[in-house]
């Protein structure tokens, strides 16, 4: 795990309780306001979505992920340590090649804070 890495999304359900639930404090307004800028560029957001299309155990090589862009290998790096800095990503040096995997549950934490749930008896 790199020494830069931002602890951004805790385990506890107080770090987000939900966009419509309370409003965030500053803490969890900034700390979210870093996984968004990371996820708010379409290269990182392309690569996000390629790792985490392998699954919840899956990994990729970035051999299989510079490919697909008509980007610089530094540049598809320099996207990938980003959203490792924001907390959604980790990585392994294995040789020359380094995996990638999406952290578990950062996910489904993301999609709890932008879920909102109707009243009761409310009607879209």
């Amino acid at each position: 795990m790199s020494k830069q890495e931002l602890k951004v999304i805790s385990g506890d359900a107080a770090c987000c309780p939900g966009l419509a639930a309370a409003p965030l404090d500053e803490n969890q307004a900034a700390d979210l306001a870093k996984v968004f800028k990371a996820l708010g560029d379409p290269v990182r957001l392309r690569l996000m979505s390629m790792i985490a299309s392998r699954g919840q155990d899956g990994e990729v090589c970035v051999c299989e992920l510079t490919p697909a862009f008509d980007l610089s290998q530094p540049t598809i790096s320099h996207h990938l340590k980003l959203l490792r800095q924001a907390g959604l990503i980790d990585c392994e040096r294995r040789g020359t090649w380094v995996y990638y995997w999406v952290l578990p549950g950062v996910l489904d934490k993301l999609a709890a804070f932008l879920t909102t749930t109707q009243p009761t008896g409310a009607t879209a």
